[in-house]
């Protein structure tokens, strides 16, 4: 009878092996599971699951090791906040540096525009020979010029100062509305007969000289005397608070004392506003003490100036603030015999300044409608008696936007 076989011994050693090895698997997954840590959460939630609570606050991370470099990090807080869509730096927003607002005006000018040289040799002679053509030719005609004089006077004191009284210019139709204003600039001249004369004619006549006594006098019905002078620059502050009766001013701060300015082109006639300046204390007006002085218009029809070489800083001065705008007519006095004040350089090049001068006055739209040469004065032309040139002529433009 056969015996029974017992079972073989190598099924059970094949048993062991099999739960070891699974055995030693779960082990090693469970540490790469221990080892990876839990997971940062998501930046946004997808859609449809509702937002989780907010985490408590964690501590601190341990520091670094002792053997590791510290290294001490500094945070600026910028003022610009994050974009919402997370703190990494994107594009910026549009129009975020972009100047809010209207625009910024044009800055002030510091100095005119110099026009080319006249030649290639830069020479007095041709720089001479384009500024005495230039001043000699009229640029536009006037058909009704008024003039005390055209040189038939044997007075030398006399000048011909001369304004345009074409309608279409409109210094006829001021006159005869009463509502002319006529500035004069002046350094101690008794030849006051062209003011006096657009004072009897119906302008308010304001002259300037720093030689007058009192602060302000009234001549007659419509002539004031003030005493001060017109310069290309203001007194330093310090200065002016130690003289109380600082007399030199620029133009364009004197017409915003005195509240001289070109009136609305929208504004009827019959409703100009008063003008009127502040007097300090104790000043004069017609023997009597005032607060203010008023006037009726708001406007410079006729600026006149004979300022003994000092024209050409003064009229640069008017030019780089740009009060030309508020000037109907320019008469000029300017004298050639030597640069003026303050104007430096070779001859060639002060030539080339004032030239300059000039055409920047064109630029403005302003036109020469009248020339005088004076042959009364020494004929000098930078301290030279060249070219047949006078030392003095009187010059006459006009605005023609003014209207």
């Amino acid at each position: 009878m056969a015996r029974e076989r017992p079972p073989a011994r190598g099924c059970g050693a094949l048993r062991r092996c099999l739960l070891g090895a699974a055995l030693l698997l779960g082990l090693r997954l469970c540490a790469e599971l221990r080892r990876a840590g839990p997971r940062p959460p998501a930046r946004s939630a997808p859609p449809g699951t509702a937002p989780r609570p907010p985490e408590p606050h964690l501590p601190p991370a341990p520091g670094p090791p002792r053997g590791a470099s510290r290294r001490r990090v500094t945070y600026v807080r910028s003022g610009r906040r994050a974009p919402p869509g997370g703190r990494g730096s994107g594009p910026p927003e549009p129009g975020c540096c972009a100047p809010r607002g209207p625009p910024r005006r044009k800055g002030p000018r510091w100095h005119i525009d110099l026009q080319p040289w006249a030649g290639p040799a830069q020479s007095l002679d041709e720089e001479a020979l384009r500024f005495l053509r230039y001043i000699s030719t009229t640029q536009i005609a006037c058909n009704h010029i008024s003039t005390d004089s055209l040189a038939t006077d044997s007075s030398p004191a006399k000048k011909p100062w001369s304004v345009c009284l074409d309608d279409r210019f409109g210094l006829a139709h001021q006159i005869r509305n009463k509502q002319c204003r006529l500035y004069s600039l002046g350094l101690g001249s008794d030849d006051t007969h062209f003011e006096v004369r657009m004072a009897d004619d119906g302008c308010e006549v304001h002259r300037f000289d720093p030689s007058v006594k009192s602060a302000h006098v009234l001549e007659s019905q419509r002539l004031w005397f003030h005493r001060l002078s017109v310069d290309w620059r203001d007194p330093h502050p310090a200065v002016a608070a130690q003289k109380l009766h600082s007399n030199a001013r620029k133009l364009g701060t004197i017409l915003n004392e005195f509240g001289h300015h070109k009136k609305p082109t929208n504004q009827p006639t019959n409703s100009i506003p008063n003008c009127c300046l502040l007097v300090g204390k104790g000043e004069a007006w017609s023997g009597s003490r005032m607060s203010y002085i008023c006037f009726l218009v708001c406007q410079i029809d006729v600026l006149k100036a004979d300022l003994e070489s000092a024209e050409w800083k003064v009229l640069e001065n008017l030019i780089l603030e740009d009060v030309l705008g508020q000037i109907g007519q320019l008469i000029f006095e300017i004298h050639l015999h030597w640069p003026g004040f303050e104007v430096s350089g070779s001859d060639s090049s002060v030539v080339r300044f004032w030239y300059s001068l000039l055409k920047e006055l064109e630029l403005k739209d302003f036109r020469l409608f009248h020339s005088y040469k004076d042959l009364s004065k020494p004929q000098l032309f930078l301290k030279k008696d060249i070219f047949n040139a006078s030392s003095c002529y009187i010059l006459s433009w006009v605005n023609t936007r003014w209207k």
